[in-house]
């Protein structure tokens, strides 16, 4: 394996990835295996097979009984969980802010931050105890840019990044480290359904002058899935309450 650093660094660690069944979260499965880690994997439904050497089970994030459950399967799965990522998330465009109902700004709450909050919640008493642990929450390069047709979801991701801050400050003294990956335009199936149902408004605000990455392409599962493998590495052993934006300088952060 070429990941920048010895081959085999997680062994003997017990991750825990939502979403992993395609895009994103299939590349973080396969970069923490090729490391040596057990993953544990989650998605609603398995729409794509799971990366081979991982577990995998059914589940909603979205509530608090699915992330109970969830947790539950982690413990028997695993025995435990040293490496949580966060990456289940999402949202459907609309017209506009006033066109989004009611119902899908919770939907988007839950799922982009509550999810988060919650297995957080039940997972970090085992890593409090051996005081040691690595959480990942998956965000978005775009919460600056705040477009109205996302804005449920980047007002979501929004709120996970200034609570992954607050939690970093909280754990650290537990020996757990808490950061934030921030992908921009990604070239995943997920990415493009929904890049298709932006284009297919009238007149998608910013459609026409979406802004173009500078480093010349879009993202690759990879590029996001090699992020994440360093910030629950040793090699990041000093870097907690950060933000690692990841979009090709697509969207320049102050």
């Amino acid at each position: 394996m070429e990941n920048g650093s010895g081959a085999r660094e997680l062994v003997g660690k017990r991750a825990l990835v939502t979403g992993g069944s395609r895009g994103i979260g299939a590349a973080i499965v396969r970069r923490l295996l090729d490391a040596g880690a057990d993953v544990l994997t989650t998605a609603r439904s398995a729409t794509s097979p799971v990366p081979d050497g991982a577990a995998f089970v059914e589940g909603d994030v979205r509530t608090r009984a699915g992330a109970e459950a969830l947790a539950a399967a982690a413990q028997e799965t695993l025995g435990g969980v040293d490496i949580l990522v966060h990456n289940a998330g999402g949202a459907r465009p609309h017209q506009g802010s006033a066109a989004i109902p009611d119902e899908e700004w919770q939907d988007a709450l839950d799922l982009n931050y509550l999810a988060s909050v919650r297995l957080d919640s039940l997972l970090t008493p085992g890593m409090r105890e051996r005081r040691s642990g690595k959480i990942v929450h998956v965000s978005s390069a775009a919460v600056p840019t705040s477009v109205a047709p996302f804005l449920h979801y980047t007002a979501a991701k929004a709120a996970l990044e200034n609570y992954s801050r607050g939690l970093a400050l909280e754990l650290a003294p537990f020996g757990i480290r808490v950061n934030t990956v921030s992908p921009g335009r990604v070239a995943t199936p997920g990415g493009e359904a929904t890049r298709e149902q932006w284009a297919s408004l009238d007149a998608a605000p910013g459609q026409s002058d979406a802004p173009a990455v500078p480093l010349g392409r879009d993202g690759r599962p990879d590029d996001l899935a090699h992020a994440v493998l360093f910030l629950v590495s040793d090699r990041a052993s000093w870097l907690t309450g950060s933000n690692l934006v990841v979009d090709g300088g697509e969207f320049p952060r102050g």
